[in-house]
């Protein structure tokens, strides 16, 4: 149960920038967040693009986001496909950004705390003669959540191992990666997204089950694809309540 000091606790999402501008220098996108008044910015993965790699345009937007509140990040597939990943974790960790590679940590209010859990993408460790997505992912959870654990939140690229974090017992699971199906149709959602492929059930918004909900952002950037539809980038604002 979320302790009551963490009631109207907010979070800012953010996720898949993939080396994009919202505004110069992003500034679009940063008076949105400063708007939001968050208590901590969540960055789940793919603020660069391995294809078209931009390190100073991420750190510059990291550089402005730690002044508006406490950032949170874990890796995404880009992260992982680029060897300039090393020089955007050590500018981010100069800034003051917290990197989470399968790794937990503490919030605390008044004595009550909530864990905040951060998984590297499965493919950032990945043998492909051997392992798969979900036996690397469910290798990392196991080792991060504990039983006497009061309120978890999870920051994990990945949407679509959604039944994994649920049998994992975590209460928030922040995510992206999806695009939010890239192309949006009424009554059918999003068309096609990266390992789910088409009519992906895991594209965009809340997806509950068992306890765990789930929040998928449509993301910021482009990738592959370079144009949406129906599909407009957002910031997740998240507020946490008793229930």
């Amino acid at each position: 149960m979320l302790p009551a000091e963490f009631d109207g606790y907010r979070i800012a999402h953010i996720s898949d920038l993939h080396s994009a501008e919202m505004g110069t220098e992003n500034e679009k996108l940063l008076t949105m967040l400063r708007e939001a008044e968050p208590d901590m910015i969540a960055i789940t993965g793919d603020l660069i693009d391995s294809r078209d790699t931009d390190v100073g345009i991420a750190l510059r937007f990291t550089e402005e986001a730690v002044k508006i509140a406490p950032c949170y990040y874990v890796t995404g597939n880009h992260e992982a496909s680029t060897s300039l990943y090393a020089d955007l974790r050590q500018g981010m960790m100069d800034q003051g950004v917290v990197i989470l590679e399968n790794e937990r940590l503490e919030l605390t209010r008044s004595g009550e705390s909530i864990s905040v859990l951060g998984v590297n993408d499965p493919s950032v460790h990945k043998d492909f003669a051997s392992d798969s997505d979900a036996r690397i992912m469910e290798g990392n959870l196991n080792a991060l959540v504990k039983e006497e654990d009061s309120y978890t939140i999870l920051l994990s690229h990945r949407p679509e191992l959604f039944d994994l974090y649920v049998s994992s017992g975590v209460n928030l699971v922040l995510s992206g990666h999806a695009h939010g199906g890239q192309f949006r149709l009424p009554f059918i959602g999003g068309l096609i997204a990266p390992n789910q492929g088409l009519c992906p059930t895991y594209d965009a918004g809340m997806f509950s089950e068992d306890g765990t909900d789930m929040i998928v952002s449509r993301g910021i950037g482009n990738s592959v694809i370079p144009v949406r539809f129906h599909n407009r980038p957002e910031i997740v604002c998240v507020e946490l309540r008793r229930n």
